[in-house]
């Protein structure tokens, strides 16, 4: 049976038939496809889940580097070091990876990933981690869940999750949800000695890129080349289109390089263009309340800015209405009640009524 009777057979439509792969190592097989089995289904721009990473083309897959980057994180330090330690990695703009085999690096390189459906991460924590460790790890996890409605939840059987590891190879993540079990390694104490770092790779996870690479980059920041390490150019590469969610350039976001990253002589490699801008770029404290507000509008969430909107207080009780003052006693009809009432107060008995209860109330 030919292989286009057998996939019809089983009942695999022609859109989802992955193309033959060559083992030929004298030409370049290389090719872009889509795999079916991430879920990843139509061009870019069709589905607004789907995010497109064909920009970055081959530059996104490699191998975790166990030697350049595991030293330069083993000694960092964040009392001395200006950078962050995401910024020291060999790979992609310095932290994006995926990892790849021999074979998937040589065929079917997928240049989309998509975001994780209604806002669900399965994870796992699989790294060798010290209650230190553990407590930065959850505490981002907690950020998430108390400024967005984002949620990590622990992986039971689900195909795609995330699992978080600390493997001496640096920080890094792949972007979106790519399909099936994804990293996000987390190299013990380097990686952990911000608590912003843990939230920085885990937002890649997500989807998102870095901020000083947004394609409007060049109104906010100026760009140092000279300083920047030869090896490193193409980390400063503007995107060709940035899906920033209507949120404004942000230079204290927890995606922003430090003023110093990949610098080879200690010069600032990124300048701000605005007074206000120096001192926040690179901060690994936290979320900025842009960051919740990107975060919140690419996942939905129905809400914008700091904490996700409480349940309205209830209405306090209106106050109950003053006791109507007694009638006075009458004979039930109003012309005599009248003429009555006029001439007890002509004859000043009405005066005198008042001030006895007046004196017996005191």
């Amino acid at each position: 049976m030919s292989r286009l009777l057998l996939l019809l057979a089983l009942g695999v439509s022609l859109s989802q038939a992955v193309p033959l792969i060559s083992y030929d190592d004298d030409i370049d097989d290389t090719e872009v496809i889509e795999l079916p089995e991430n879920g990843l289904e139509g061009p870019p721009g069709v589905n607004k889940d789907i995010i497109d990473l064909s920009s970055y083309g081959s530059a996104l897959f490699g191998r975790p580097d166990q030697e350049l980057t595991a030293n330069l994180v083993a000694n960092y330090s964040a009392e001395t070091n200006e950078m962050n330690p995401e910024e020291l990695g060999s790979y992609l703009e310095g932290d994006i990876l995926v990892p790849q085999t021999d074979i998937t690096m040589k065929n079917g390189l997928t240049t989309q990933s998509s975001r994780w459906p209604k806002g669900v991460v399965p994870y796992e924590i699989r790294g060798n981690f010290n209650s230190r460790d553990m407590a930065t790890v959850q505490n981002a996890i907690a950020e998430y869940h108390k400024r967005t409605c984002i949620r990590f939840v622990p992986r039971s059987t689900e195909r795609d999750y995330i699992s978080i590891v600390s493997g001496s190879s640096g920080c890094w993540s792949s972007v979106g949800r790519v399909g099936g079990k994804q990293e996000v390694n987390l190299q013990s104490p380097g990686c952990l000695s911000r608590p912003g770092t843990a939230m920085h790779e885990l937002m890649h996870a997500l989807g998102f890129l870095h901020e000083q690479n947004r394609m409007e980059r060049d109104s906010y920041v100026a760009i140092q080349f000279r300083n920047i390490q030869s090896s490193a150019m193409n980390n400063f590469e503007k995107a060709a289109k940035t899906e920033a969610f209507g949120v404004p350039y942000d230079y204290g976001s927890v995606m922003h390089y430090s003023k110093n990253a990949f610098s080879t002589n200690g010069q600032p490699t990124i300048v701000a263009m605005q007074a206000n801008g120096a001192d926040k770029m690179g901060q690994r404290v936290g979320f900025s309340d842009f960051d919740v507000e990107k975060l919140n509008r690419m996942y939905d969430c129905g809400y914008v800015g700091g904490n996700p909107p409480l349940a309205p207080a209830p209405a306090a009780p209106a106050p109950a209405p003053a006791p109507a003052a007694p009638a006075p006693a009458g004979s039930g009809n109003p012309i005599v009640d009248s003429f009555l009432g006029g001439l007890i107060s002509g004859l000043g008995l009405g005066e005198e009524e008042h001030s006895n209860s007046t004196t017996t109330s005191s």
